[in-house]
């Protein structure tokens, strides 16, 4: 399948926020990709249902929602009301995994599982057959605009592993510093979904940072 491009709200302007889901409305992107922060999970606020509702009114696409919180599991059936269609939490989170997952598929929505840049993609191996996306981050969470972690791109391909020897059809994510140097190679690796923050908002033209972030051609990529 192509690969889907989900722009990163945390980093657009958000005194013109319906300007710029609108403009994500208008690109090539299929997703918008939505980061929950509590303070306690990772040091820093964000959105709180109020935002989302009003987010996900002014969006006419696929909701991705990153939940970077302590004990998600309280908040999956409010997340799913909201409007998330995909619904992704942490596995440092929370101590009842499978169970958050089937939650989630209770709502009817898409499960997913984010790891932090040290956690292994092994502790995925009992339930990776039951997930739809695996969320890869390539910074340590909390903040925008960090620097890419190399070691990710070996991550993917493991994960990629992973997934074709338990027969699961879950989506490999990749959220923190993605920019049109390294999405060629995070697609070559094995990704099918990148989320792009501050390369998308803070370019001087955004809707044709993600058309080009959308064409790239994996079978052209030589390095």
């Amino acid at each position: 399948m192509a690969h889907i491009i989900a722009p990163s709200i945390l980093a657009a302007d958000f005194g013109r926020i319906n300007e710029e889901v609108e403009m994500v409305n208008q690109s090539e992107a299929k997703w918008l990709h939505i980061d929950v922060m509590d303070g306690r999970f990772v040091p820093n606020i964000s959105f709180g249902f109020p935002v989302l509702k009003a987010i996900n009114a002014a969006n006419s696409g696929f909701l991705d929602t990153h939940l970077m919180i302590e004990e998600p599991e309280k908040y999956i059936d409010q997340f799913a009301d909201y409007g998330s269609d995909c619904i992704t939490f942490h596995l440092e989170a929370t101590r009842h995994a499978h169970r958050a997952i089937q939650q989630i598929k209770a709502k009817g929505k898409m499960a997913g599982i984010a790891l932090n840049p040290h956690t292994s993609i092994h502790l995925l191996a009992d339930i990776i057959a039951e997930l739809d996306l695996v969320c890869l981050m390539s910074v340590n969470p909390g903040f925008g605009g960090q620097k890419f972690i190399e070691q990710t791109y070996s991550k993917i391909k493991a994960l990629k592993m992973l997934i074709k020897q338990q027969n699961s059809k879950a989506l490999i994510e990749i959220d923190g510093g993605v920019n049109l140097e390294n999405a060629p190679l995070l697609l070559k690796a094995g990704a099918d979904v990148l989320v792009a923050g501050s390369t998308v908002f803070k370019s001087e033209n955004p809707i044709a940072t993600i058309s080009a972030l959308n064409s790239i051609q994996i079978n052209t990529i030589t390095s």
